[in-house]
């Protein structure tokens, strides 16, 4: 960052758009140019946590947007690196954190069927987490099935690092697919039927309060031990939210606690283009580290499998099979995340695999069961 010194530097009220801040994961204030370039400025900042009695300390280096995708954004480690344990359950339904929404931005592209928000919550650095774990939301309003008594917990995988978008350790990230429902009859929609949380969610707006409970979950936890190991991830629509949060803290910050030297394959399948969620991020980190990412979309309504049928997540797994089961018997570790909907064709298509090669995929799955190798976490 040297070509920066003794530049001439000016206040520049507005740059770029939200949507360009969010790809990089910059906030939209403390902006500087400095030969045309914009550069965000973050300060040293401590958080008190519930988590800790002592307080987070860490600071976030400026850095030029344009090299955001080129250099790792320096980070100084929380207190949360050198825990042994994720933490768990700081706060439960029956006494929520107030929460503050950041912002909404609408992901997918005019021809997406359906509409998925990144959603940006501020929780002041109190409601800490690991990669891989969940957040509660509890919308407004009252339990239609127990008057008098608030709406049930609903989880939402968290698709940021533990640093957050704006790499401070005070926000989480959610991508959330609103629910819509139509009626089969007349076709039309039924907002008496639409889901409750993801319409709250979606329909947000920065300063709005929400209700939080968590963290949760230790089954999607990203293993560190072994910086150099194998990830394949495989992930339908919102499911790619905590891999989101693995790829960010593997390829974009700069963590001196864990420097991964390992492969990363992700698989992400959606019904077309216009509904690729995060597509610049992971475009980016497969020019930025070749050797050390791998990135295949199933497009459901665009591309075509090898039978002439739509082409989802488990014909690209099937496309890649040799590979897939010669990585997981040196150790990978594999990930699922999406739709319950997405299991049984993805076990069916290991089991074919498996029975092609001679293997028993009943052995072969309780065997990765039993290494920890296999992570699944469908709703």
């Amino acid at each position: 960052m040297a070509h920066a010194l003794g530049a001439r530097a000016s206040v520049s009220p507005s740059v770029g758009t939200d949507a360009s801040l969010r790809k990089t994961g910059f906030k939209d204030h403390n902006k500087l140019r400095f030969d045309n370039k914009l550069w965000i400025t973050l300060s040293s900042v401590n958080l008190k946590s519930r988590y800790s009695s002592t307080k987070y300390q860490f600071k976030v280096m400026s850095m030029s947007v344009q090299q955001a995708v080129r250099s790792k954004i320096p980070v100084q480690a929380l207190e949360l690196e050198n825990a042994n344990e994720p933490p768990l359950n700081l706060y439960k339904p029956k006494e929520p954190y107030t929460a503050t929404i950041v912002s909404v931005e609408r992901l997918v592209g005019p021809k997406a069927p359906g509409e998925t928000c990144h959603i940006v919550i501020d929780h002041g650095g109190n409601v800490p987490y690991w990669e891989g774990q969940s957040y509660g939301i509890i919308p407004p309003g009252e339990n239609p099935k127990k008057p008098g008594s608030p709406h049930n917990v609903r989880l939402y995988s968290i698709a940021s690092t533990r640093y957050g978008d704006s790499f401070d350790g005070k926000t989480a990230s959610l991508c959330v697919r609103r629910a819509i429902y139509y009626d089969p009859e007349s076709g039309k929609e039924d907002p008496s039927k639409n889901g409750i949380c993801s319409n709250f969610l979606c329909n947000s707006k920065p300063g709005d309060t929400i209700q939080l409970t968590g963290p949760s979950g230790k089954i999607m936890l990203l293993p560190e031990g072994d910086p150099n190991a194998t990830h394949i991830m495989i992930a339908t629509g919102t499911g790619v939210a905590p891999f989101r949060g693995y790829l960010r803290r593997m390829f974009m910050e700069a963590v001196t606690t864990y420097k991964f030297g390992g492969l990363a394959w992700l698989f992400l399948g959606v019904a077309n283009t216009d509904s690729l969620l995060y597509d610049d991020e992971f475009s980016s980190y497969l020019k930025d580290y070749p050797d050390n990412f791998r990135y295949d979309k199933a497009l459901s309504r665009e591309q075509k499998n090898k039978n002439g049928g739509k082409m989802y997540v488990q014909d690209k797994i099937e496309e890649y099979s040799d590979e897939i089961f010669k990585l997981l018997d040196g150790g990978a570790h594999i990930y699922f995340c999406g739709l319950k909907g997405m299991m049984p064709g993805i076990q069916d298509t290991l089991k074919r695999v498996a029975e092609q090669r001679g293997e028993s995929w009943d052995a072969k799955l309780s065997q990765l069961k039993k290494n920890k190798q296999w992570h699944v976490e469908v709703y």
